[in-house]
C-alpha cells in the first residue's frame, strides 16, 4: 500500500501505511520467545528508532537530518545487538569498499552534510559487518536472517542516498522501500533465535 501510494497517491495512505509497517515489525520482535533478552531488547529499540526515522522522512518539509539521526541511533542499537561474535576483519572489507564507492560518487553533492553522512555510513558499515560476524560465529537461520537484513539495509540506504544527492530515478522509492522493509523484517525475525 505504501509503495503504491508513493507513485499514485493519496499522500494520506503513506502517512498510515509506512509507520504501520514498521510498527507491525516492532510487534513481531516483541512477540519473540527467546532466551536472548538483551538481543531482543536492542532490536526492538532499533526498530522503534527506525519508526521515528520513517516518520521524519515521510512528513512534509525537509526533515532529512532528523531522519538521519534517528536511523543512526537505530544502527547503534543494532550494533549493540550484533556485537560479541569476534573480529573477522575480512568480512568488513566488502562493506568498506561499497561504502567508499558510494561516498566517492556522492561527495561532490553532499555540501554541508559531508560529516553527518560519513558518520552515518560508518555506523551502517559497522552494523552490517557485525551482523555478518554474528552469522559467521553463531551459525543459524536467525543470525543469517539478520546478516541478510543488514545487507539489504545497506542497499536501501545506498539507493536512497544516490537518489537524494546525485541521480534521481523513477523506480527509487520502490527499490528503497522494498529492500528497507525486507531488511527490517529479517532483523525483526532474527529475535526468534533459540541460540
Amino acid at each position: 500500500m505504501h509503495i503504491r501510494a508513493e507513485y499514485r497517491g493519496p499522500q494520506r495512505v503513506i502517512y498510515i501505511a509506512k509507520p504501520l509497517t514498521t510498527s507491525l515489525l516492532v510487534l513481531v520482535a516483541l512477540l519473540a520467545k527467546t532466551p536472548e533478552r538483551s538481543y531482543q531488547i536492542a532490536i526492538v529499540v532499533g526498530l522503534l528508532l527506525s519508526l521515528a526515522g520513517d516518520v521524519f522522512l515521510m512528513l512534509p518539509g525537509d526533515r532529512f537530518i532528523a531522519g538521519l539521526v534517528s536511523f543512526l541511533a537505530a544502527h547503534i542499537a543494532y550494533i549493540v545487538a550484533f556485537m560479541g561474535g569476534g573480529d573477522h576483519f575480512a568480512l568488513l572489507l566488502p562493506y568498506v569498499l561499497v561504502a567508499l564507492a558510494v561516498l566517492a560518487f556522492l561527495w561532490p553533492r553532499l555540501g554541508k552534510l559531508k560529516i553527518p553522512v560519513v558518520i552515518y555510513v560508518v555506523a551502517l558499515v559497522v552494523m552490517a559487518w557485525q551482523a555478518a560476524v554474528r552469522a559467521a560465529t553463531i551459525e543459524s537461520a536467525f543470525t543469517m536472517a539478520a546478516a541478510v537484513g543488514a545487507v539489504l539495509f545497506v542497499i536501501s540506504d545506498g539507493v536512497l542516498a544516490i537518489n537524494r544527492f546525485r541521480l534521481k530515478f523513477h523506480a527509487a522509492q520502490g527499490v528503497i522501500m522494498t529492500t528497507y522493509v525486507a531488511a527490517q523484517m529479517l532483523i525483526a525475525l532474527s529475535t526468534f533465535s533459540a541460540a
